[in-house]
């Protein structure tokens, strides 16, 4: 394998995230977004690009002055184990910190990767009931995700909800 690189999306680069997010779609593992949400959150995004080529992608949403979220995690089957979704993750966590903020959400199947990276499962409420009141009008997915609203369960159902403090 060759060597690869963790760099900031560009938006040339989104019709290749979305390539590389399809198949999960497909799979009922990850959600699919829209080319116009996708293109709206470049700036969220890193890449993970071996020889011009994106291997895998990550993407840091703020949910609050001082959570956010990991979301739209994912690394091509031919790069799993050569720790590209690690240096994904650290490259996400270094940009969470340069934004201040001191925790991570990640809704996931994948509860052992995030466990070593020292994420933690978590119950019902981790926000306080005036910042919970207002997330509630975000209108985001990922937000109504990590507050454990009801309509979206059928969503998550087999996610597990972690947190790490940074």
């Amino acid at each position: 394998m060759s060597e690869y690189i963790v760099r900031p999306a560009r938006s040339a680069d989104i019709v290749g995230i979305r390539n590389l997010l399809q198949p999960l779609v497909e799979q009922r593992i990850l959600l699919g977004k829209d080319l116009a949400v996708l293109y709206g959150a470049v700036q969220e995004f890193v890449v993970a690009e071996a020889d011009g080529v994106l291997i895998g992608c990550g993407a840091l949403h703020v949910f609050w002055e001082d959570l956010g979220e990991v979301r739209t995690l994912l690394v091509q089957d031919d790069w799993l184990h050569h720790g590209v979704g690690r240096a994904i993750v650290d490259r996400l966590e270094e940009n969470a910190r340069t934004l201040g903020l001191s925790r991570l959400f990640c809704l996931t199947f994948e509860v052992e990767f995030f466990s070593r990276r020292g994420f933690t499962p978590i119950g019902e409420q981790v926000v306080d009931p005036d910042v919970y009141s207002q997330l509630l009008r975000s209108g985001d997915a990922g937000v109504e995700e990590f507050l454990d609203l009801a309509h979206v369960k059928p969503n998550t159902l087999g996610n597990t909800r972690m947190l790490k403090v940074l």
